[in-house]
């Protein structure tokens, strides 16, 4: 894998794709710039050794063309503070103005180009759009993991314009690096968490994970459906009735693969959902009729961390419960807690990735003890699934 610090940049314009997709305040400014620092480190390599640094992303999903609601200028204002440098901006992608843009950079500077999905061309991935983006640069690299699932025209397709002048960034290489860490040489024993609201969205995740974990701790609506599966009295709990057969299937595979299947022993119950609700622990297979189950309960958060503190290699895919409301925060807080312990000792290797548990380790303050946060989203879930990434095959392909 060809990584950024082995490219070289000197007096080079390098072209690197970011996924600078922000949420954005009211008043236009950056809400949240975690994407934004996550590039600093591949931006500072090529900006210290002397490159050019003109940097393509896109923002939103623009329907219409130009929408100056979902320009880039704000997110060049907030990465130039980030930086502590001056961050050049033109509300330019393609064409004679934006490949003058880049010719005028001195070394050491940077250009933030205007959104590359103000372009049809972008998400269809038209080579003739992306053979416009190659004359911007001397180089290619892709950081942008979030986008590494699309066939994009900046993401992909450029790559083939740069045979032997394309690497990976910073956080690309470290998001490959610590998912194969989990998938493909896992120290053993290996836990993954899966939880979240439906099996559908998890059944390929789940079928891979068999094949590379000890144990598999579920939680979250998903696991209403393993428990009627098993013939539990689950009250009017989100269940797919649909993959009650796929959750049976999954529950034998695993017993045929030695692989221990955990399943909540107790849960929160509720008697409607919102904040404010009627709330009881009740064991897993005996909730009330018209009362639903929206978090685990503590004696399963006690059976669950007592896995995690065996473990040695973790994936935390989706929450235990409805952490959003406090009254059933505790099973996603507690376990994450755990998680966060058994890895400050040393004896776990911890990634957390994908969505919903993502958010849930910003919100109890947990990222910074846990070994990795994946920024991938849906990236992230096709790579745990399996497939080939575009943006990631096409810098392969292009080294």
């Amino acid at each position: 894998m060809k990584t950024i610090d082995q490219l070289d940049v000197k007096g080079k314009r390098i072209l690197l794709r970011v996924d600078y997709n922000v949420p954005l305040r009211e008043d236009g400014g950056v809400a949240n710039n975690q994407r934004i620092v996550a590039t600093l480190p591949t931006l500072r390599s090529i900006l210290d050794r002397g490159g050019r640094a003109v940097l393509l992303s896109h923002l939103g999903r623009p329907k219409l063309g130009l929408e100056s609601t979902l320009s880039l200028r704000p997110v060049a204002r907030e990465l130039s503070l980030a930086l502590g440098r001056e961050v050049q901006f033109i509300d330019q992608t393609v064409g004679p103005m934006a490949v003058a843009a880049t010719k005028a950079l001195c070394d050491g500077e940077v250009l933030l180009l205007e959104n590359v999905r103000f372009f049809a061309g972008e998400e269809a991935g038209d080579p003739e759009f992306a053979a416009q983006l190659a004359e911007l640069g001397d180089a290619y690299v892709n950081d942008a993991f979030g986008t590494a699932h699309r066939a994009h025209a900046s993401t992909a397709v450029i790559a083939s314009s740069f045979k032997g002048r394309a690497a990976f960034g910073m956080v690309m290489a470290n998001e490959i690096k610590n998912v194969d860490r989990v998938l493909a040489s896992p120290e053993r024993p290996a836990v993954a968490v899966v939880g979240g609201s439906k099996v559908s969205s998890k059944i390929v995740i789940l079928e891979r994970l068999l094949d590379r974990v000890d144990a598999l701790l579920i939680g979250g609506g998903m696991a209403f459906t393993f428990l009627k599966a098993q013939g539990a009295e689950v009250g009017s709990s989100l269940v797919e009735d649909e993959h009650l057969q796929t959750a049976r299937q999954i529950m034998n595979s695993a017993q045929e693969k030695g692989v221990d299947i955990h399943l909540p022993v107790d849960v929160v119950a509720a008697d409607r959902f919102a904040p404010d609700a009627k709330t009881l622990v009740v064991a897993s297979n005996a909730i009330p009729k018209d009362w639903m189950g929206l978090d685990i309960g503590p004696e399963t958060i006690a059976t669950y961390a007592a896995v995690v503190g065996r473990a040695k290699t973790l994936l935390w895919n989706g929450p235990m419960g409805v952490f959003e409301m406090d009254a059933f925060a505790a099973g996603t807080r507690d376990l994450g807690e755990a998680i966060a312990k058994a890895t400050e000792s040393g004896r776990l290797f911890s990634l957390v990735g994908g969505g919903d548990s993502v958010a849930a380790v910003e919100q109890f303050e947990l990222s910074d003890r846990v070994s990795y946060v994946s920024t991938g989203g849906g990236a992230m879930l096709e790579y745990l699934e399996g497939h080939v990434l575009p943006g990631i095959q096409a810098v392969f392909d292009a080294e």
